[in-house]
């Protein structure tokens, strides 16, 4: 399995617009991070977990043209925004995309791209069809086993995923039980750590590495960071062995 990180910044990115921030002035390319989403190739398959507002970029730096099955987290802008930007893929493929989702999001997508879902399609745009999924119920996407996971993002109930040894998790704030169980000491985790100072809906850097200790993956990697956490090179060498600051562009063979 292939992990790709297309996106690793929070719902702004790095830098932000008119920012005068050190963070969002540093020339580490490690601080410039596009909105939180990743690619992923296992059994020959290819997802995408998010479609950022930077969808399109992203897909043309990493020359993606292949995409098999989209899963969505949540549907919070940084979140879904680029889906318009899967056209060029239908387009090369010739066929629809599948995504999957919870049907909260369903609904949610159906009213924001009425082009999209409605009775009324209009010609050129997305070819998705939504599935629904639900949190702890294991379905076959593509070929490949994927377990939704819950994940609490403040008071807003979101899903993670685990396919294979890989944990994909963003946004959350807390963690319930079933879903440490069902993904300790898996090989890969990537959860979310948006700042220093504690925050209503997301972890802070204290707390990802706190989860991450409970959870005991052989490696975890960073997502979802704000230019609040400072340059990375002023936090990550404090990080502790096995925990790394995931950066655009990182690739994680599984």
């Amino acid at each position: 399995m292939k992990l790709l990180f297309l996106g690793t910044g929070t719902s702004q990115g790095i830098p932000v617009v008119g920012c005068p921030c050190s963070t969002c002035h540093s020339t580490d390319p490690r601080d410039r991070r596009l909105r939180s989403s990743v690619f992923i190739e296992a059994n020959g398959r290819k997802f995408l977990i998010d479609t950022s507002p930077d969808l399109r970029q992203q897909l043309l730096t990493h020359l993606i043209t292949d995409v098999d099955a989209i899963l969505f987290t949540h549907e919070h802008n940084d979140h879904t925004a680029g889906l318009d930007d899967v056209r060029p893929i239908n387009f090369l493929q010739q066929k629809s995309i599948a995504a999957y989702a919870s049907a909260r999001v369903i609904n949610d997508l159906t009213i924001r791209y009425p082009y999209v879902f409605g009775t009324n399609h209009y010609p050129g745009s997305p070819r998705v069809e939504l599935h629904e999924m639900v949190a702890g119920h294991s379905l076959d996407i593509a070929g490949c086993s994927i377990l939704p996971l819950a994940v609490e993002h403040g008071n807003l109930p979101i899903l993670g995923f685990k396919i294979g040894e890989l944990a994909y998790i963003t946004d959350a704030s807390s963690l319930p039980e079933s879903t440490i169980d069902a993904i300790r000491g898996v090989k890969v985790l990537v959860i979310n750590a948006l700042q220093l100072a504690p925050h209503h809906a997301h972890f802070n850097l204290d707390q990802a590495v706190a989860m991450a200790a409970n959870i005991g993956a052989e490696k975890t990697y960073l997502t979802h960071m704000s230019h609040q956490l400072g340059p990375v090179d002023q936090w990550a060498p404090t990080l502790p062995f096995g925990v790394e600051a995931a950066s655009d562009g990182l690739v994680v063979t599984i």
